[in-house]
């Protein structure tokens, strides 16, 4: 395990470097990429996708390459970037999926030779349910919009002794902050420009998802949960949030669409030997996004390159943490890795 020390020199000495490169769209227009060329390319907050008619497996598979990037977004502005979050994400997605594929499923193909820490990630090019799939265990203190949290308070301030959100009807007086919920609740997002937290019928009526596709990725989310947080417990972690997406694949099977179970997706805190939610000045030792929410102190802000090596450091301890192994880093310059990466996964699929 590297040390704290070890990664804060790791993170100072390279952390500019393995940002520095361009887009995965730059190297598809400098012609680097030629079997990409034509093909959509869509830029997203953390991650770009690219994917086209003539992108296809051997077996008539449509294919979506994602390209992880180092971005970081907190209330839906981007804010810089943050070395190395790219591969530490990309090995915490990794090792969390292969404890839930066989029941969420999944869009990944399997490339050999690919590391599990590889920024490029192939997958089939999903029919995506415009869905934030949201279960929460525990109401976490936090300045998103979409959160229990954020609702609970505007609810107490109007005098309110019921609730609803997302259609569950909660106890505004039994619940407090960073406490856990009477039951694991389910609690939907839209995917817009700004998620709305939700019910399943206004998916439903809205043309979001199915009811039946809904309570398959529910279901099949609420098992998911139970397993992670069996594995979480082991290592003196509890599992309080997570966020899942899902599509539908060629074989009409809605199967997880990416980013499952990462310090950006959920949360989780240490808890200590009885099982009690452990504390630092008053707030839970948590692994996720939640530490650098708190840096924000203006809408636009971003990041110094101070405050961005300092969550850098933050998430590796995180990803060692939760995976029990030592973060080994890729130092090649970032576009090798992509251009490598990518020539390795078209060469097996195409």
């Amino acid at each position: 395990m590297l040390n704290e020390q070890a990664i804060r020199d790791l993170v100072n000495t390279h952390g500019l470097a393995v940002n520095e490169g361009r887009t995965i769209k730059q190297l598809i227009e400098d012609g680097e990429l030629p079997r990409l060329s034509g093909c959509t390319v869509l830029e997203g907050k953390v991650s770009d996708s690219v994917f086209g008619d003539e992108l296809n497996t051997r077996e008539e598979k449509p294919i979506r390459l994602m390209f992880r990037n180092n971005r970081i977004s907190t209330h839906d502005i981007n804010r810089g970037e943050i070395p190395f979050k790219d591969q530490v994400l990309a090995f915490n997605h990794d090792h969390m999926l292969q404890l839930v594929k066989p029941v969420l499923g999944s869009s990944q193909f399997e490339v050999e030779g690919l590391s599990p820490a590889s920024t490029v990630i192939p997958a089939e090019n999903l029919n995506l349910l415009p869905v934030e799939n949201v279960l929460r265990l525990f109401m976490a203190e936090s300045s998103t919009s979409t959160s229990l949290y954020q609702h609970w308070l505007i609810a107490k301030e109007e005098g309110q002794n019921t609730m609803d959100y997302a259609g569950h009807q909660l106890d505004v007086k039994s619940l407090v902050p960073n406490g856990r919920l009477p039951y694991l609740i389910d609690t939907p997002s839209t995917k817009e420009k700004v998620d709305r937290t939700i019910d399943m019928d206004y998916l439903i009526r809205c043309g979001a998802c199915t009811e039946g596709q809904y309570m398959q990725m529910r279901n099949a989310s609420l098992m998911a949960y139970g397993i992670v947080s069996q594995y979480l417990w082991l290592k003196g972690m509890i599992l309080v949030d997570t966020k899942t997406e899902h599509g539908v694949n060629t074989a009409g099977q809605v199967v997880a669409a990416d980013e499952l179970y990462t310090m950006d997706s959920s949360r989780f805190w240490r808890v200590d030997s009885n099982g009690d939610v452990m504390t630092r000045d008053g707030k839970p030792v948590s692994f996720s996004k939640e530490f650098a929410r708190g840096m924000v102190k203006e809408r636009d802000q971003q990041f110094s390159s101070e405050q961005a090596n300092e969550i850098a450091v933050r998430y590796i301890q995180g990803l060692q943490h939760l995976t029990g192994k030592a973060f080994e880093p890729d130092l090649r310059p970032r576009e090798q890795r992509i251009i490598e990466s990518t020539n390795l996964t078209l060469d097996a699929l195409l």
